[in-house]
């Protein structure tokens, strides 16, 4: 398998033999490699990825519900007895969206979906994997917490700097002032819905991993609940 510097080599070689061809040498680089994938596993490839290391601050590079669109052109007339290998590359997004793609994806190839993690899978990312059958990652991938956002802000942070509000004022009512301003900025129900976030976000992967990549061995129900507490706390 070559690294990453051969791949681009191969890239521009690809662009001198095919003059003008521009970015159409990146996407022939791709579609070879996953021929390849393919002729080893037979089975469906998709993958699903968003420039958000290299290019931050993209728009669109997070999951959301217009992605949904793609998978349905993507699985448009796939053979789906092969499974499907979803490629996963992401900073995770909206999660009624993730469960919303995942809902969809087995209903197309039941349980038959392996993820597969060359880099990172973070946030909703990790939830999707975590729906999978098997999750494939190389020696330098990670996954990272099942932290929901909302409005790109972490929902276990903010409970946990309220939690810490709560605490520094109870000890000392002078830094009451300091906390007014921080936790003002909060609208109305704000902790609310972190909360619900969370405990969304935990009971999914939860029953995921139970009934999916855990089926059949009688202690999947512990297990599920020990992998959530580690996801949560990464």
């Amino acid at each position: 398998m070559p690294n990453w510097n051969e791949i681009l080599r191969e890239i521009e070689t690809y662009r001198v033999q095919h003059v003008s061809m521009g970015q159409q040498a990146v996407d022939a680089t791709r579609r070879s490699y996953l021929l390849k994938l393919y002729g080893h596993t037979k089975r469906n490839i998709i993958a699903y990825y968003s420039g958000w290391l290299s290019k931050p601050g993209i728009q669109q590079s997070e999951i959301n519900d217009e992605d949904k669109n793609g998978f349905m052109m993507a699985i448009h007339r796939l053979n789906r007895s092969e499974g499907l290998d979803l490629i996963l590359h992401t900073p995770g997004g909206d999660l009624a969206a993730t469960q919303s793609i995942v809902d969809y994806l087995r209903q197309m190839f039941g349980k038959d979906i392996r993820a597969i993690v060359p880099q990172i899978a973070m946030s909703a990312g990790t939830m999707l994997a975590c729906s999978c059958k098997v999750i494939l990652m190389s020696k330098h991938s990670n996954l990272g917490p099942i932290d929901p956002h909302l409005s790109g802000v972490p929902a276990a942070g903010v409970i946990k700097e309220f939690q810490r509000a709560c605490r520094e004022v109870k000890k000392d009512s002078t830094k009451i002032g300091i906390w007014q301003t921080i936790i003002g900025q909060y609208r109305p129900t704000f902790l609310s819905r972190c909360e619900n976030a969370i405990k969304w976000s935990n009971d999914f992967v939860q029953e995921q991993l139970a009934t999916v990549m855990f089926e059949g061995d009688p202690d999947a129900v512990d297990k599920a609940k020990r992998a959530v507490r580690k996801l949560r706390n990464l």
